[in-house]
């Protein structure tokens, strides 16, 4: 079975930065990154209007 894209980002993403890489980790991660890449596809989709300005920062 072919790997797929996120599975060779996730092997090259080790290997560059150097980080131990367990295989058995591999699902843990790909689930995680399939959730964030999702989440974060719905953010960025989100349209917002013209008008639109950031929140005011609020400090305690």
């Amino acid at each position: 079975m072919a790997a797929s894209p996120l599975d060779e980002f996730i092997a090259l993403a080790a290997k560059t930065l150097d980080l131990p890489f367990d295989p058995a980790w591999q699902p843990a991660i790909k689930a995680n990154l399939e959730v964030s890449l999702t989440l974060g596809t719905l953010v960025a989709e989100f349209e917002l209007p013209d008008a639109a300005e950031p929140a005011a920062i609020y400090k305690a």
